[in-house]
């Protein structure tokens, strides 16, 4: 473990430009380019407030806020797993040509993701100050672990559905059916209230619904966040890239056959 820890801190540097390259790419030959970032979630936010605020009515309060805050988390969480799965088959040729710590790939990718949904927090800060919502700033101080939380979880997950998808192709576009409904069984649509008590426990299994709920609490609600909550995500983010490291590791010695 320390020894890969040190190879990592040793490509340090490729990691960056990974990182670097993810990040220009992404909208690279669009005319607005990195606007993207910022309008593909107010779109999103317009679509469904229009959708359960006069059509399907919610009943939840200021539901455009309510939405916003979960699900800019869900887009992050949601595309590094989903496009996250092709990141090592997508650098089959680098693979093929150069040796270098193949775990850097799901790494770089999520990481890149990660600075993305950072910088769309500055539009959900600018529309909690510009409707006069407000914020809690001792609740906010918690948001940077809740964020971690989630990186931890989405990067784990990804090592998984990465090293899968070397043998199993198919993985990538199931993966897409996987998080339509994964999406639906997260508080980010309605409140966790509206989920009965007796079936309330599976519902809790959901790895992104302590964490929803921590984004929910911190901003919405302007409440310091629940601690048990927070180590409830806490400890299944953990746990998640354990495994991810684990599964990874195992899979990536046979990844130049594969590909």
């Amino acid at each position: 473990m320390f020894k890969s820890v040190i190879e990592l801190v040793h490509y340090r540097e490729m990691m960056v430009s990974l990182i670097r390259r993810e990040l220009r790419g992404k909208y690279k030959a669009s005319v607005l380019g990195f606007l993207w970032t910022f309008l593909n979630p107010l779109f999103q936010i317009f679509i469904y407030t229009i959708v359960f605020s006069f059509i399907l009515q919610s009943g939840i309060e200021h539901f455009s806020i309510f939405l916003f805050i979960g699900l800019i988390p869900w887009n992050f969480f949601s595309v590094s797993i989903s496009s996250g799965a092709s990141c090592v088959v997508n650098q089959e040729n680098l693979i093929k040509k150069i040796y270098f710590p193949r775990i850097i790939l799901p790494i770089s990718y999520v990481t890149s993701m990660f600075i993305n949904m950072l910088l769309t927090f500055i539009v959900i800060f600018a529309v909690l100050f510009l409707s006069d919502y407000g914020i809690n700033v001792i609740a906010v101080c918690f948001l940077p672990a809740v964020m971690i939380i989630e990186y931890l979880l989405a990067l784990g997950i990804c090592m998984i559905v990465s090293a899968i998808t070397v043998y199993f192709r198919d993985l990538e576009y199931i993966l897409g059916i996987i998080n339509m409904a994964w999406m639906y069984l997260t508080p980010i649509l309605y409140t966790i209230d509206r989920i009965p008590e007796n079936v309330r426990v599976f519902f809790n299994l959901n790895p992104m619904v302590p964490i929803i709920l921590a984004y929910q609490q911190i901003l919405y609600y302007k409440e310091l966040p629940d601690m048990g909550t927070l180590l409830h995500a806490g400890t299944i983010g953990i746990v998640i890239l354990i495994i991810g490291i684990f599964v990874f590791n195992r899979m990536q010695k046979k990844f130049v056959e594969e590909l």
